[in-house]
């Protein structure tokens, strides 16, 4: 929790990217707060206070979870809105001949983002879904220890770029 409000106003991919991980932490212990608090909340060195926040947020979590009817996949409305809103801006940005920095790096990406819409079994999903799904499949594929290709660590590398100037963006917008 502590850790996802730090991402929140610090970086908003890595937010983004942290609570798909979440939720999918979630579900390997079954949307099961007993499990949850055993696991992620007993083990910190926080006080008592700060575990009861942090297991009320994650109940929370699990509750909005299961009303969205997303125990299996699937990201939660909050995220959905979130990556929507994260989409909106890259638009925007790319339209403003003001943003050079931002559209010479979006079309130094969109020949990854191109070829991995084409590999994808959902096709409508915008340009943004489908960075932050790269770089999701990414982080589980270092997680998993699996070996990684030059041309997937280099496109990862060039969306990377792209969503640390959007997350830039982001978050200049929302200090003002």
């Amino acid at each position: 929790m502590f850790v996802a409000q730090q991402k929140r106003k610090e970086n908003i991919a890595e937010y983004l990217l942290y609570m798909w991980q979440l939720e999918d932490i979630l579900r390997t212990y079954n949307l099961d707060i007993d499990k949850v608090e055993q696991v992620l909340i007993d083990p910190t060195n926080n006080t008592e206070e700060k575990k009861e926040e942090a297991r009320k947020w994650y109940a929370h979590l699990i509750q909005m979870m299961k009303l969205e009817g997303i125990e299996q996949e699937g990201h939660l409305g909050i995220n959905k809105s979130l990556l929507f809103e994260l989409n909106d801006l890259h638009l925007q940005l790319i339209k403003d001949d003001a943003e050079k920095e931002y559209i010479e790096n979006y079309y130094k990406t969109l020949p990854f983002i191109v070829e991995l819409r084409a590999k994808s079994k959902v096709k409508e999903v915008s340009e943004m879904e489908t960075c932050f799904t790269a770089l999701y499949g990414f982080l589980l594929l270092k997680l998993q220890k699996k070996e990684i290709s030059k041309d997937t660590v280099s496109a990862v590398s060039q969306i990377s770029t792209l969503l640390r100037l959007l997350s830039k963006k982001y978050k200049s917008l929302q200090e003002k």
